[in-house]
């Protein structure tokens, strides 16, 4: 392990990120579509959306569709019908919910582009809705995959281009849509893309564990994504002799939905 400062830092996989793009609580109800509220038909693909924080923190959504050559925050890039077997389960279990996850994060990654690595490192994520209850009793089984432009503690959303299909595999992906942190410490600090002033970026992810490994509790997912981490951040460092590292690990509930993955952060102040 190369000899330097080692800055250890644990945070919680939500990567909060500065935004321009937000709808007021005045205009809320012109923002519904009705024919959506309660559709059995399934939701349109490609169809973009200005989806706020609070949009995607529901387990449905009727905002209106809009021309994607608007702005927009959000584009729905799967659609499809949810398996009688997991459907079966309950409109909010938990069995549900990891079959979305899977579904929606391999999906995503093929949208995009990009591997799982640097699609953890983007500014960019996914939500995933279903039908309302009612509509749900009434025989809707459909699920609906958007794209929105910030993580799951943003307070606001970046425009999208016209799509994101592809928007993180051509080359080397824009500064302004990968993560960086603003502050002292990764650890509460402001995550913004790394085309704005920065102190961290995340540079690389590492895989504690197999598929079919169980999770190895909370100190060992940390004390592996340490060790690991030293040795990743101060590679793509070129090995220097003094350099500052952080890490962001995950925990049991997002290792029972698929990952195996922690990202590393390098001090790279600009």
């Amino acid at each position: 392990m190369p000899s330097g400062r080692h800055l250890i830092v644990a945070v919680t996989a939500a990567l909060l990120m500065s935004g321009l793009s937000a709808c007021s609580d005045d205009d809320k109800n012109s923002r519904v579509d009705p024919a959506q509220v309660d559709a059995v038909e399934p939701p349109e693909l490609g169809a973009c959306r200005v989806l706020t924080p609070n949009d995607v923190g529901k387990t449905n959504n009727a905002t209106r569709t809009l021309d994607c050559d608007k702005p927009h925050t959000a584009e729905t890039f799967a659609i499809g019908t949810i398996p009688e077997s997991i459907a079966a389960t309950g409109y909010k279990s938990e069995k549900l919910g990891l079959w979305a996850y899977k579904t929606c994060a391999t999906r995503f990654e093929k949208f995009l582009g990009a591997d799982e690595s640097l699609v953890m490192r983007s500014i960019v994520s996914w939500a995933w809705f279903r039908p309302s209850e009612k509509a749900w009793k009434d025989g809707a089984r459909w699920y609906r995959c958007d794209v929105v432009g910030g993580g799951d503690q943003a307070k606001a959303y970046v425009n999208l281009p016209a799509t994101a299909k592809g928007l993180l595999g051509s080359g080397k992906p824009q500064d302004k849509w990968m993560v960086c942190a603003q502050g002292a410490s990764v650890a509460g600090s402001v995550k913004v893309p790394c085309s704005q002033k920065h102190e961290w970026r995340a540079v690389t992810t590492i895989k504690i564990g197999k598929d079919e490994d169980k999770y190895p509790g909370d100190r060992m997912a940390e004390v592996r994504t340490r060790e690991f981490c030293s040795d990743s951040v101060g590679a793509w460092m070129n090995y220097p002799v003094d350099y500052d590292y952080a890490y962001t690990w995950f925990h049991e509930a997002e290792w029972k939905a698929g990952n195996r993955r922690s990202i590393c952060w390098a001090r790279t102040p600009e």
